[in-house]
């Protein structure tokens, strides 16, 4: 239970952060356009944060990545594998044609690669923070 926790505030904390900078600066959405945006989003980052987590811990045993490079591109695979069917989910759901989703998962997968890394070390230290070692 305390991963569960320590993790899905991490992914709340890191993609609210991230989430509300690209928003307001390079999307240009109004503060309350930005805040609406981000409670929608704290559910759904609760449902699928510790899973996706999990799914990265799992990779990281297969894998065993030995050096910097290795843990980075496990990172992007991890979140490219886990967060593209989510996307593409809730693309579909908010009424995307298959057209439309194809075009925003294509754009957000450059943002998945850049963010998976950077992600994948603010958990780490914030388990380290609490005590949380892995294998």
């Amino acid at each position: 239970m305390r991963l569960f926790i320590i993790d899905t505030l991490s992914t709340v904390v890191f993609f609210t952060i991230v989430a509300t900078f690209s928003e307001l600066v390079i999307a240009g959405m109004n503060p309350a356009e930005v805040l609406t945006t981000r409670l929608v989003m704290v559910p759904i980052m609760i449902v699928t944060g510790r899973p996706y987590t999990g799914w990265r811990d799992w990779l990281h045993r297969q894998i065993r990545p030995n050096r910097r490079s290795g843990a980075a591109l496990t990172d992007i695979a991890a979140f490219v594998s886990s967060q593209v069917p989510v996307y593409g989910a809730t693309l579909i759901l908010a009424g995307a044609s298959l057209q439309q989703a194809a075009v925003a998962i294509l754009s957000a997968i450059v943002f998945m690669i850049l963010l998976a890394r950077p992600f994948g070390l603010f958990v780490d230290r914030v388990r380290q923070l609490f005590g949380i070692v892995l294998p």
